[in-house]
C-alpha cells in the first residue's frame, strides 16, 4: 500500500545549501555517487549547483536516464533576454522515485505563457513568460528557431513588439 510508505530521506550530508524558504521536493541518487535534489526553487545538481526551475529549458526521463537542457543567457535586450539551449546533461538514476515527475511538473508550472512566431524570411521565435519562485509577476525571455538572423534590426524589431504584446496580453487587468 502506497499510502502508508515514505520515501527514505535525504541524509543529512548529502543536502544541498537551502535557501531559508526552500524545501526538498524528492531526491534521488545517481551513478556517479551524486546526489540530484528537487526543491520549489530547483534541481540542484551532483556538482552543487542549482538550476531555477525556469532555467531548464527541457527534461526528459527515459527510465534510467533524467536528460536536463539548461538555458544559457546569449543577450539582454530591455524587458526580456534571449536564451539559448546549453550543452544537455545526463544522469544516470537508477531509483528515481518521485524526482522525474516532480522535475516534470515543476518545469512546466514555471511556464505562464508561451508562443510561436514564424520570422521572415525562414525563422522563428518562441515568446516565453516564466514563474521565477520568489519573484512577482512573470520573467520574460525568447528563443530563436535555428537559421533565424537574431541580431538583424527588423527582427529585433518585431521580437521587441511580439515581447510587448505578449507582456499587456499576460498583465493582471488593473
Amino acid at each position: 500500500m502506497k499510502l502508508f510508505r515514505r520515501n527514505p530521506k535525504l541524509p543529512a550530508g548529502r543536502r544541498p545549501p537551502l535557501e531559508s524558504e526552500e524545501r526538498v521536493l524528492a531526491w534521488a541518487a545517481t551513478g556517479d555517487e551524486g546526489v540530484l535534489v528537487a526543491t520549489n526553487r530547483g534541481l540542484w545538481l551532483p556538482d552543487g549547483r542549482r538550476l531555477g526551475w525556469h532555467e531548464i529549458h527541457r527534461a526528459a526521463w527515459s527510465g534510467r536516464e533524467l536528460r536536463i537542457t539548461p538555458a544559457e543567457q546569449a543577450q539582454q535586450r530591455d524587458g526580456y533576454t534571449v536564451l539559448v539551449d546549453a550543452p544537455v546533461i545526463g544522469f544516470l538514476v537508477l531509483e528515481p522515485g518521485e524526482l522525474p515527475d516532480h522535475v516534470r511538473t515543476r518545469v512546466s508550472r514555471s511556464v505562464a505563457y508561451t508562443s510561436h512566431h514564424p520570422l521572415p524570411p525562414n525563422g522563428g521565435v518562441r515568446v516565453v513568460g516564466r514563474r521565477v519562485s520568489g519573484v512577482d509577476g512573470l520573467t520574460w525571455s525568447v528563443r530563436y528557431d535555428a537559421k533565424t538572423a537574431v541580431d538583424a534590426e527588423p527582427v529585433v524589431e518585431v521580437t521587441d513588439q511580439l515581447v510587448a504584446a505578449a507582456q499587456e496580453a499576460s498583465a493582471p487587468p488593473a
